[in-house]
């Protein structure tokens, strides 16, 4: 009789992604880039991690049970990840959506059932932004819970148990450097957290989009703010309770151009369709690894796949509407840094 290797459900199915190798990128710098294929996982992102943790940890407390209501506010990936898992639960999932955010991704969570309410954007300190209506309609939602991916460490936490511990077992003592944005701060904090003990001399760096303070906050510890991004889910203007978990030796702003740049590049050269963050985080990870030794190792994150933002990113109509039409096929667009 045949014995297949299965998960023993779709929570036992997220995490154990692939480490994938940019062997043209590396070829050009002379140092390994390694990318999370977080992308792989059953939602699509590297937010169904947290999206797990989170729901596992509200079961075992008792703040979730059969015939509740998940709620979050989010740019997309959590919520998509959260209604998933609801989903298979047996939860009720609403999504609070900013209304700026990829027709893909609204779209994809109606498809998945999700009651989406989009909100205008307006700034944090505004009772209006996405972040506080979700608090008040979990409050005022009969067996409402609020995941808060921003604030409920189960976010970092579940990425400290898993997906530090993963890159670690794939590359042990050569990995010299993780690059990486942050969003909720989830994913840096748990990895840079795992690898630090693992291996004190690793460099772990933020990869910070323009209009966000993680960039001030690392080198200036100010909230200072420079410009501003078409990125989504990543960089943030205060500093969240899992971001400061992260430990962080240094950041990088990397603008919206090379991220554009290395989006397209990816898709060409290394036949890789990803996401804004992950563009930005692979363009992060070169500058980074530049600095180093030739023949160092770099990992950083690939958050999702670029289907999400085909009608962004991958749009020469809304490219050339942005200012953002891709204008190199090499890697000059490296050498300039925001």
């Amino acid at each position: 009789m045949k014995t297949f290797a299965c998960a023993a459900d779709l929570f036992g199915a997220i995490g154990h992604t692939p480490l994938i190798r940019l062997p043209k990128l590396s070829a050009a710098i002379g140092r390994t880039v390694l990318g999370k294929a977080e992308f792989l996982n059953p939602g699509g992102s590297v937010k169904d991690r947290a999206a797990k943790f989170i729901v596992e940890e509200a079961e075992q407390r008792g703040k979730l049970a059969v015939g509740g209501t998940i709620v979050e506010g989010t740019a997309g990936n959590t919520g998509i990840a959260l209604t998933m898992l609801g989903n298979a639960r047996g939860y009720k999932t609403i999504i609070i959506m900013p209304d700026d955010q990829s027709a893909e991704k609204i779209n994809l969570l109606r498809a998945f059932g999700a009651d989406v309410r989009l909100v205008p954007v307006v700034p944090f300190t505004n009772p209006e932004n996405y972040y506080h209506v979700a608090s008040r309609t979990a409050k005022s939602t009969h067996g409402g819970f609020w995941a808060d991916q921003f604030n409920n460490t189960a976010n970092y936490r579940g990425h400290y148990a898993t997906t530090g511990p993963e890159i670690w077992e794939a590359c042990g003592d050569a990995i010299d450097a993780f690059v990486a944005s942050a969003g909720t701060g989830g994913t840096f904090a748990g990895v840079s957290l795992a690898l630090k003990e693992r291996k004190p001399s690793i460099r772990t760096v933020v990869a910070d989009p323009l209009g966000s303070s993680l960039f001030s906050y690392v080198r200036e510890g100010t909230l200072d703010v420079v410009g501003d991004s078409i990125s989504e889910g990543i960089g943030i203007k205060r500093i969240t309770e899992n971001f400061r978990a992260a430990v962080v030796d240094d950041a990088i702003r990397v603008d919206d151009q090379t991220m554009v740049e290395m989006a397209h590049y990816l898709v060409r050269e290394e036949g890789l369709l990803l996401g804004g963050s992950a563009a930005l985080n692979v363009a992060g990870a070169a500058r980074v690894a530049r600095t180093l030794p030739a023949g160092s190792t770099v990992v950083t994150v690939f958050g999702d796949g670029g289907g999400r933002y085909l009608s962004r990113l991958y749009n020469p109509g809304w490219l050339l509407e942005n200012g953002l039409v891709p204008k190199h096929r090499d890697l000059t667009f490296l050498e300039s840094e925001a």
